[in-house]
């Protein structure tokens, strides 16, 4: 069974590099707006940050560090939540790139998708039909012939350099079954070590559907692989968040919300920040009796090096 837990960590994904502008105008775009969005997460009751950065002009996702330096300072001193930096970045980006801001920036948690997958953001674009950017509907529509590459060799490289190298921790995020699989071979290599946060996610194209009875079935496998090493999150994309992270806490799982996962409050609505998702999601939680982690849980739980020792 997946380790234990006193109280729910809630993790905020703040902006992510699947929805673009035109999608939300609540979606943070510059760093002012991903400081902003990450201090009020975090004060509702986040104590995971999840970070991508954006182009201040256009909102297309970047890699460059010293955008990411413009906010991941901020962030730091006026909360203390753990800040995980994605090794994931947005469509069409090598590895390198990938990780030039996490090397930099060395912090306690970084995302890592455990394995190579069609990732397909191309049926949202005849959902507009308007743009803020250019770049928005070709970046779409080219999701079609997209395969976000995670191979053996790459994750094995991440492992080393960022974990084994900066002393970070990861987020595994699991797209499908397959990727617990591929999860274990590494933990077998003892190239992962316990404890390990296990990131179920559910509704991207291309990975698992979003079936309810999926979330059960991935947790009887990383249960079964994995016995009590590992710590149980879910996420899961648009309309399907709030049900599944719901799910996932009374099935003593850990929850993520954010507007890199859904745009949305409820039916039809937008959210109107980031920390609206977190409180909802909080409420929810308390009403069902369980409390919230705190940044010092989550680091306790997951065995990090704390803040004090990253590189801004």
């Amino acid at each position: 069974m997946a380790r234990k837990m006193k109280n729910v960590i809630i993790t905020c994904a703040v902006t992510g590099g699947v929805h673009t502008p035109t999608m939300s105008d609540a979606l943070p775009i510059t760093p002012d707006e991903i400081a902003k969005q990450s201090i009020d997460a975090a004060e509702a009751g986040a104590s995971i940050i999840h970070l991508h950065a954006r182009d201040p002009k256009t909102g297309r996702p970047t890699p460059d560090p010293d955008v990411f330096m413009q906010f991941l300072p901020r962030i730091k001193q006026a909360t203390n939540a753990v800040v995980n930096i994605t090794t994931g970045g947005g469509l069409g980006m090598t590895i390198e790139q990938r990780l030039a801001a996490p090397l930099k920036a060395e912090p306690e948690m970084c995302s890592l998708n455990m394995g190579s997958m069609n990732f397909a953001l191309h049926p949202m674009a005849s959902k507009y039909s308007t743009w803020k950017h250019d770049w928005e509907k070709p970046f779409l529509e080219a999701s079609d012939d997209f395969i976000f590459r995670n191979t053996f060799r790459d994750i094995a490289y991440i492992l080393k350099h960022l974990g084994e190298g900066c002393g970070t921790k990861f987020e595994h995020e699991c797209y499908d079954i397959g990727h617990l699989y591929n999860l274990a071979h590494f933990v077998d290599a003892g190239l992962v070590k316990p404890p390990f946060l296990i990131q179920s996610i559910f509704g991207i194209l291309g990975g698992i559907g979003a079936e309810m009875e999926n979330v059960t079935v991935m947790k009887q496998t990383a249960d079964r692989l994995f016995g009590d090493d590992y710590v149980w999150s879910v996420l899961a994309a648009g309309r399907f968040q709030m049900p599944f992270i719901t799910q996932a806490a009374m099935m003593g799982g850990n929850v993520r919300v954010g507007l890199e996962d859904s745009l949305h409050i409820g039916r039809g609505k937008l959210a109107n920040s980031n920390a609206e998702q977190v409180a909802k999601i909080r409420r929810i939680l308390e009403e069902l009796g369980l409390g919230v982690a705190s940044p010092e849980e989550a680091r306790e739980v997951l065995q990090l090096k704390g803040g004090d020792m990253v590189k801004f």
